[in-house]
């Protein structure tokens, strides 16, 4: 199909490739598979494989057309700023770290031109939610090896990403090179906050991430169904809710998103508490420190602010 799109390149030898029988190949022979027409650039082995079983088990739950209230818009559109939020239509805007597509939904609504990457098995989950189209494209890639030319899109979009990597600082300057000359660099990036080196979630974390998916996935269900009711019943007690949150790992949303109903409340408790317990790599950082580092990857800052997951910041290439 047409697209407006960069072509792909070999992430090692920048080498421009060809579609050959559901193939990626350069001119030097090497090929990388396409495969339920996700073209794959990982290498055998992926951290974020956690990430993967969640967002296919649980692809619809944090898209605003499931439930029904605008929270990924009301996002997003906090992180982009009013002047680029209401000029994204035909932006070519890449997003880095889609998972199942909360924030796809919300860029395609806005008639952005969409590439959506992710290293791990969530583009399977974004392309049921979102097919690709001329305006979407899906690949499965490390963003920090990423198969295009510097200088590409307009956007490049990276939330509840960054902290999720090897090593922030240098996933930030490999993202911002891929920002065309004038374009933005949109991130956000948990804060730093000693309590969570003091929560019981903290040592269970290091337990859970070391198993298979399968069985990390079954016992952050029982801990959910124990822990959601006492969480329910406290809910309107703060004191009461950070007693309990100090032994309970399970993320809940009653007092950030009493809206939700008790079915999605239980969703998205599901949902965040696995990925807060699996995470492979979970850094934090002060609003300096990643202020420091989009100066470092020569960006104009417009914005460094506390809020939302933690850090939200835009940078202007």
């Amino acid at each position: 199909m047409e697209s407006f799109f960069p072509e792909f390149i070999s992430p090692e030898t920048k080498e421009p490739l060809i579609l050959k029988e559901e193939k990626l190949v350069s001119p030097a022979g090497k090929t990388f598979p396409v495969l339920k027409q996700i073209p794959r650039f990982i290498s055998s082995f992926n951290y974020a494989e956690a990430f993967g079983v969640q967002w296919n088990k649980y692809r619809q739950t944090q898209l605003d057309s499931h439930t029904k209230i605008p929270l990924s818009e009301t996002r997003l559109r906090r992180c982009l700023g009013e002047e680029a939020w209401g000029s994204l239509s035909e932006k070519t805007v890449l997003e880095a770290g889609c998972g199942a597509g909360r924030f796809t939904e919300v860029l395609l609504k806005k008639k952005a031109r969409v590439f959506s990457v992710d290293l791990s098995g969530a583009v399977e989950a974004n392309q049921i939610n979102f097919p690709q189209t001329e305006t979407h494209r899906i690949a499965q890639a490390n963003i920090l090896e990423l198969p295009f030319n510097r200088q590409q899109f307009d956007i490049v979009l990276c939330l509840g990403v960054l902290q999720h990597t090897p090593n922030p600082e240098e996933t930030i300057q490999r993202l911002s090179e891929h920002v065309k000359p004038r374009g933005l660099l949109v991130i956000d990036h948990y804060r730093f906050d000693i309590w969570n080196y003091l929560k019981v979630a903290f040592f269970l974390r290091l337990y859970l991430k070391r198993l298979r998916p399968e069985n990390s996935m079954r016992i952050t269900e029982k801990l959910v169904k124990t822990f959601l009711p006492l969480h329910r019943f406290v809910r309107f007690s703060r004191v009461l809710e950070f007693l309990l949150s100090r032994f309970s790992p399970v993320l809940t949303y009653y007092r950030i998103f009493p809206e939700l109903s008790e079915a999605l409340q239980k969703e998205w408790a599901f949902l965040d508490t696995y990925d807060s317990l699996t995470d492979y790599y979970k850094h934090m950082r002060t609003k300096s420190q990643i202020r420091k580092a989009l100066e470092r990857a020569r960006m104009q800052v417009l914005y460094c602010e506390y809020g939302g997951n933690g850090v939200e910041a835009r940078a202007r290439a």
